[in-house]
This record gives structure tokens, sequence and C-alpha cells, in this order.
């Protein structure tokens, strides 16, 4: 895939500016989508949409195939009459209260879907019936699965009863007519309307969505609860074995992440229907595709389940060229950026390349003294076909990455940059110089976390990868989304040829 060159922002929907406990995808999406179009930028890239739990990581989802009904908007529902209008709750406007959040959102879906029973349009009650039946593989376990935890106190599937853990057909018959299978049903079809609403807007302004797909599933998932004989489980449901990556510079231990692992034989056997299926779901949430850990698709990394670390495990193949050509067979030409960082070994670079799918490069990582970092810019592919980020979501904001640095890698910052027309003299100007760096470059892509282009410092990280807490509450205040900013930005992307209109 050829990328234009061209730059985006990212920026995940919970961190939305609005006063509805977290960003929805309502008046402050329209916002920043009109503030962003005046940029000259032509994508905004976001985090996976899916539904989350414990810890509130966009990359431990309930479902692969489901939206997140914390995103909804509440003034839309409010307008089609399902709720009389209330105030939002009151909450910090610069982060995203989890706990809040929970209590007071379930308890506002749950009496707008009373009110979509009452007073819903025959017409809208006659889309949702359409929209249950057409998803129905995926919608009909998911829904089941968020019931049983509601009934069971939210306890984790494999804690549940036997009849329900072990997914008995008597038991499951029980569920036909639960209201709270219908309930969990209908947040599904409101956010997928909502949605689809945003992105149209999205496209009419000229701006494409970069969505983001993590290559494992939560263990607490619909998925492995409706699918077990897909992943590598024992006999009483529970991982043999769990995914991570193994010992490097950055960790003595490595990291076990826990997923449970495909079950490859079984996928290729049913020719990737699964994998087919939930590419083409995320599809109808972007444009572009971003897979987390593409090179897991080469060879992961497997940990026996016992143990505690990711120190004892082994690499083994996975089949991800088969897998890739079946999407081929199915979907055509696939949308694909490659998340290619971590321990990268040539068999990963052949099937990244055999497919055509640009890889990524980030700046903070680019200053450790050595001439052949692939991170440096002029060690970029020459046929552009790679996305630059200064940094991402598992990164410090680069002005608290610069703040945080040794002196020495401060010193490369600055000489690197001056050797490019580019200097500084305080520090928070680094992250504008970084972004400069990136535009500059002959990457296709230029994506920039809006951290960045506000020049925040670690007050707003959105994740530490190792804390299992307290993350993915950073939001945009609204009054940040100043018209002479976009100018600022609009300048240096005309300037440095990432924009339709050039210069």
């Amino acid at each position: 895939m050829q990328l234009p060159r061209s730059f985006g922002i990212l920026l995940h929907p919970t961190s939305l500016p609005g006063p509805w406990v977290c960003g929805v995808v309502g008046r402050g999406a329209r916002e920043f989508l009109a503030w962003l179009a005046e940029t000259g930028a032509r994508f905004w890239q976001i985090l996976p949409l899916g539904p989350t739990g414990f810890g509130d990581s966009p990359y431990q989802s309930f479902s692969a195939f489901a939206g997140n009904p914390y995103l909804i908007d509440p003034e839309d529902l409010f307008l089609r009459g399902w709720l009389p209008p209330e105030e939002p709750p009151p909450s910090p406007a610069d982060r995203v209260d989890y706990g809040l959040l929970y209590r007071w959102k379930w308890d506002l879906l749950r009496r707008a879907f009373q009110g979509f029973q009452k007073h819903g349009d025959p017409q809208e009650k006659r889309e949702f019936t359409r929209f249950w039946e057409e998803e129905r593989d995926w919608l009909w376990d998911y829904a089941q699965f968020m019931a049983l935890k509601d009934r069971f106190g939210g306890r984790p599937w494999h804690e549940w009863p036997q009849p329900w853990r072990a997914r008995d057909p008597k038991a499951l018959a029980g569920l036909t007519d639960d209201p709270q299978v219908q309930f969990h049903a209908w947040t599904q079809w409101v956010f997928f309307r909502q949605w689809q609403a945003l992105r149209d807007h999205a496209q009419a302004l000229g701006i494409q969505v970069i969505g983001d797909i993590p290559i494992f599933v939560a263990y607490d998932s619909a998925d492995v609860w409706a699918h077990p004989e897909l992943f590598e489980l024992d006999e009483e449901g529970r991982p043999r074995v769990v995914a991570g990556v193994p010992p490097d510079y950055f960790s003595p231990t490595g990291q076990r992440w826990g997923n449970p692992l495909y079950r490859w034989p079984v996928h290729e056997a049913q020719g990737f229907r699964w994998w087919i299926s939930r590419v083409r779901q995320t599809l109808r949430f972007c444009d572009l595709l971003r897979i987390d850990h593409f090179r897991g698709f080469a060879a992961y990394w497997e940990i026996p389940a016992e143990e505690p670390t990711a120190v004892r495990g082994r690499w083994v193949p996975a089949p991800g060229e088969k897998l890739f050509r079946h999407m081929e067979q199915e979907l055509g030409s696939l949308p694909i950026l490659a998340e290619d960082l971590g321990v990268i070994t040539p068999d990963v670079e052949e099937l990244r390349d055999k497919f055509g799918f640009p890889g990524m490069r980030v700046l903070q990582f680019a200053f450790d003294g050595k001439p052949d970092n692939p991170h440096l810019p002029e060690n970029f592919p020459a046929h552009g076909r790679v996305v630059v980020y200064t940094g991402t979501h598992d990164n410090d904001t680069t002005l608290g990455w610069y703040r945080n640095a040794p002196v020495e890698v401060q010193i490369r910052v600055k000489d690197y940059l001056a050797q490019h027309g580019i200097f500084f003299s305080q520090e928070e100007e680094a992250p504008w110089a970084l972004m400069t760096l990136a535009f500059e470059s002959r990457a296709g892509l230029a994506l920039v976390p809006m951290q960045d282009v506000l020049g925040l410092g670690s007050e707003a990280r959105l994740n530490y990868p190792s804390r299992p807490e307290g993350n993915w509450t950073w939001r945009l205040l609204r009054e940040r989304l100043h018209p002479a900013l976009a100018q600022d930005l609009a300048f240096l992307a005309r300037r440095t040829m990432r924009t339709s209109s050039g210069l």
C-alpha cells in the first residue's frame, strides 16, 4: 500500500472533550474533526474501539467485534425521546473517572433502553431488529456474555457456574428472551449508528480514520468464551500457554501479557474465517487499520501459563502469510499498517514487505547514538512506505520524554536536529521540533499524538505499559482546540508538502 504524503493526529475517542465523564462520539468529536480539517490533516488515528473492563485498556476488550458503549453520545438519546434531557454528573474536565463512568453510564443506558422500548419510533425498532438479525453471528455471543457477566457480579467467565461457563445448551436456552441480552444488543445498535454517522462526517471533511486491532484478544472475552476451540486452552478452559515478549534491554523479565494464544491449525482448517470476520468488522469502523504486535504473525513468544514472568518461553512460527493470503482473497487489497516495533527479525520484514504493509518508526527511539538506528529519518526506506510518529500511546509525551531523558540523549537530539536546520532553545519547544523532523522526513505518513501538538508534559501521558491501573485517563480540553494552533499546524503541513494543496 502506497501512502500519500500526509499527516494525522492520534487521539482516542475517550480523550475527546465534552461534559459526559469521558469523550463520546457526539458534539465534542465533531468539533475536533472540524478543527482537524482546518489543519489540513488527512487522518485521525484512534485506538481499539471495543468495550473495556477492569483496567480500562482498549487493548483488553470484552469483544473483538463489539463497540464500546461508554462512547455512546447521551445527547443523541435525548433527541430521540428515549430519555428526558439531563445534566452530566460532576466530573473532571481533563481526566476520565472510570469508576464514575461505570456507575453512571450503564444506568443511563439502561434507562434509555427502557425509553426506547416504550417510546421508540416503529421504524427505529425495525432497524434494531434488522441489526440483531444481520449481526447475529457475533452479537448473540456478545450479548449473552455481557448479560451473564452482569448476572454473576462481573466475574470473568471462567469463574461462572459450570453450565454457563461451559455453554450448556439448556442453560443458554434460558437467555433467549432475557431482557439483559436484548439490552446489550441494543447498545451495539446505538453505538454502530452513532459511529457510522461520525465516520460519514469525517469523510465529508476529507478525513480518514485509522483504526487499531490488537493481535491477541482478552481471556475474559466473548470470543474466548464462545470459541474455545480457537485458543490454546486445556480441558477446564484455562490457557495452557499465554502471550508476551521475551526479556530485552528494557525489561530483564520480559512482558507476560497473559492473553491466550491461538490454536492456529484450527484457524487454518477453517480457512481463517474468524480472523477474516474480525478484520472485516473492524474495517466497518475505519479506513486504514493498524495491527498491533505485527511480529506475532511471523512468530510469537509462547509462555507456559504457570510461569510468573516471560523469561521462560519460546518462539513459535505463525502462519502469517497463509492468513493474509486468505484475507486478500476474501477482502481484496488490505489497508493495513504494521506495528513492527520490538524484536524484528528478517522473517517479520519479509512478511510485511511481501504484502506491501507500511511499517512504523518512532522518533523517540532514534537517539541511542547508533548511526544505523532504523528510527533515524535517513534510515527510513527510500520508497516512503513507512509511518513516522513522534511517540505512540505507550510512550511518554515528547516533552515528558525529553525532560526525563539523560543529558547525553538531550545533546544528541539537539545536535541531530541542528544538522537538519531545526533549532530550539527551550525544552517546551522540543515537541514541535520533533514534529518538524517527522513532517520533513520522507515517511509517507506522519502521525502525532495530540498531546505533542499541544506541547504537554508527562501529566498528559496516556499509558504506562508496566502499570496495571491509572492509565487511559487523559482528556483534551475544548479550549485547547484554538484556531491559531490549527493555523500553525497547517503552515507546517504546507511547508513540508503534507497537505493536498502542497505549498
